[in-house]
């Protein structure tokens, strides 16, 4: 069995890594997919169970903020102990904690499974990046990146959609639950597959855990998550902004530690090396900006058409089809262009998106008492294809900077960044749209007018975002290199 420090002759890549590519999409689907079912039968749980407002919104919550808290330190212990024995552990535990969650007889139960499903699902998620960053060779990576762009445009839909079809369809007279428990079934399929066509991949011991790293970085995610998620409902109070100035310090005070174990020789829980790697750095803004955008939009688009326009749940989904089918012709693109190109396709996916944005902007300024879902399906279908022509380049670039042997950490905080970003869009457009809807009713504008205002004006935060994001690529060096000079990153066993 070669080591972890095998050189690039000694290691292979294996030959079933495309099965193992459909595992890995299928828990990562898992996971983003809860993210956004949830949404739809938030009204239902309070409803079914008496709970509080507060209750609700830490049900989403809880979720989140572990998952943010849990994928840095988790993508290490991956890089520590093994990859493959990671993923298959998180997606256990998530599967595990989904039937808690579907079975929870009170509140405080069901948000106290959500907390533990979202360690869970940082456990197994930055293992899936990693694992394709080091089974798939420079030549094949852009295809599979390209996969996950797809997986996520689909999930971002799916959820709502999926959602809709389970609650109204009621299965057994389980009202909501089913939304939670059809992930059993997934998970154990996932499991089982996995467990016979993943790689084993050898961990590496020499990395030894980091337990004040991983207290000082928990504490600025959680310093920063915590008031986007709570901020707007408290009216924004000085605390929230207090807590965000502490998180910047908090990360200040991690890098100086982190440096301190580099110093002295020591593992460290997120190297230094990719701290003070300027392409690392800027591609996780470039990917928190991106993904700021995305959350944000799918969020008013949502309230828009059900508060609205009165649209069900599953209406909802099914109007916004045509964002993954446009994922879905980008991805088939990027799959055929591979690693070229990277930084401009980055770019041009951005200057689609906003080409999108406008021009669902222009639609929704034209809409009066109605919304007819077929205006929106174009600006839809090109704002689907300008994501994903974005997204696989994106990853590649940001992990071409991450060696082999650090690519469970590079990996989590990349993924940590998208969870920033999808909060702070939340926060932002959400903000935005909500404040825009309140001055409308304040001034006496009837509701159909007051809501085609709101999410006009929210828009214009995804276009800023996206124009950011094309700043940012201008900044970018040119990657010349995949993975530094390990050739293939990590060797697998056969």
């Amino acid at each position: 069995m070669p080591s972890p420090q095998a050189a690039p002759a000694e290691a292979t890549y294996p030959a079933n890594r495309w099965p193992a590519l459909f595992i890995l999409l299928l828990a990562s689907f898992m996971n983003l997919i809860d993210v956004t079912i949830v949404n739809v039968a938030l009204p239902r749980m309070q409803a079914s169970m008496g709970a509080t407002s507060s209750q609700i919104e830490w049900v989403v919550a809880a979720y989140v903020l572990a998952f943010a808290l849990g994928l840095l330190p988790f993508g290490r212990l991956g890089d520590t102990v093994g990859r493959a024995r990671m993923f298959l552990i998180g997606v256990t535990a998530f599967t595990a904690m989904s039937a808690l969650c579907g079975l929870a007889p009170d509140m405080n139960t069901l948000i106290a499974a959500r907390v533990l499903q979202g360690l869970a699902g940082a456990l197994m998620t930055p293992q899936v990046l990693a694992i394709v960053a080091v089974i798939f060779p420079p030549a094949e990576r852009g295809g599979a990146f390209a996969l996950f762009g797809l997986a996520a445009g689909l999930a971002s839909v799916a959820g709502p959609l999926a959602g809709g079809l389970l609650i109204e369809g009621d299965l057994f007279g389980l009202d909501w639950r089913p939304i939670f428990l059809v992930n059993v079934p997934v998970g154990l399929l996932t499991v089982l597959a996995g467990w016979f066509v993943l790689p084993r991949m050898p961990g590496n011991p020499s990395l030894k855990h980091d337990p004040v790293g991983v207290l000082i970085a928990g504490a600025a995610v959680f310093l920063l998550i915590f008031p986007l998620i709570e901020g707007r409902g408290f009216g924004w109070p000085w605390w929230a902004f207090a807590m965000v100035a502490a998180a910047f310090v908090m990360l200040a005070t991690f890098f100086l530690y982190e440096r301190y174990r580099d110093s002295v020789s020591q593992s460290q829980l997120l190297p230094v090396s990719l701290m003070s790697n300027g392409n690392f750095l800027l591609g996780s803004l470039m990917s928190m900006t991106f993904f700021s955008g995305v959350a944000g939009f799918f969020l008013v688009l949502a309230v828009f058409l059900q508060g609205g326009f009165g649209f069900t749940p599953l209406q909802s989904g099914l109007t916004t089809i045509p964002f993954p089918i446009g994922i879905l012709f980008a991805s088939v693109l990027s799959g055929r262009l591979r690693q070229r190109w990277q930084k401009p396709r980055i770019a041009i996916g951005s200057v689609i998106l906003i080409a999108g944005m406008a021009y669902l902007s222009y639609v929704v300024s034209g809409i009066g008492d109605a919304v007819d879902h077929w205006d929106l399906v174009a600006p839809l279908v090109i704002c689907g294809f300008g994501m994903g022509t974005a997204i696989s380049p994106l990853f590649q670039t940001v992990l071409s900077a991450v060696p082999g042997r650090d690519a469970g950490a590079g990996s989590g905080a990349l993924q940590s960044f998208q969870q920033i970003g999808s909060a702070l869009g939340i926060a932002i457009t959400g903000e935005i749209f909500f404040s825009a809807l309140t001055d409308s009713f304040m001034s006496g504008s009837m509701p159909h007018p007051a809501f085609v205002a709101a999410l006009g004006r929210a828009l214009t935060y995804e276009l800023i975002a996206f124009t950011l994001v094309i700043l940012l690529v201008l900044m970018l060096k040119t990657p010349t290199q995949q993975f530094g000079h390990e050739g293939p990153p990590v060797p697998v066993e056969a």
